[in-house]
């Protein structure tokens, strides 16, 4: 297996999840929260999305899928164009409200795109710096894996709050 098959198989594990997580919900589930200060499958689901989105992106030297593909204004959030949920409040988690479809056209269309850039990288494309912030400087590989763990993160928080919830009495 080259590099591009496995980094493709992993990003296609956390869409698995996602769409499991979100799929023939109503809005109104997909924003509840286990209690107050616990993340809803709808900002879990944004938010891995907005990271792969960000991340993926800045590597491949592209505008993102939220801003070209006009997916900040069919969400409609009252945030910053350019936030990702990184250090949202809890007012600010209750503020993401999306359907299902929106959520996982958003995810599909970040998933589209991460595939086409992974479809070109080589092995040695993973030893590329493309952050000189942190000591040691991130390389491509980094950076990828690190997105694959965060996304895979929050989509198995979205599934097991979905578990919880189903079994909750309505």
């Amino acid at each position: 297996m080259n590099p591009a098959d496995l980094l493709i198989d992993a990003f296609g594990r956390v869409r698995e999840v996602v769409h499991e997580a979100v799929a023939g919900l109503p809005a109104a589930r997909l924003a509840a929260r286990v209690d107050p200060g616990a993340n809803s499958i709808a900002w879990l689901v944004w938010h891995l999305t907005r990271i792969q989105d960000d991340h993926v992106a800045d590597v491949a030297g592209r505008e993102q899928a939220w801003t070209e593909q006009g997916w900040a204004a069919r969400f409609g959030l009252p945030f910053a164009e350019g936030a990702t949920g990184y250090g949202h409040t809890d007012d600010e988690v209750a503020a993401v409200r999306a359907p299902a479809e929106l959520l996982l056209g958003y995810h599909d269309a970040v998933h589209a795109r991460s595939v086409e850039f992974l479809e070109g990288v080589t092995g040695e494309d993973l030893d590329r710096v493309v952050d000189e912030a942190w000591s040691p400087p991130v390389t491509l590989g980094v950076r990828l894996v690190s997105v694959i763990a965060d996304d895979l993160q929050h989509a198995g928080q979205a599934a097991f709050v979905r578990g919880t919830l189903d079994r909750r009495p309505d």
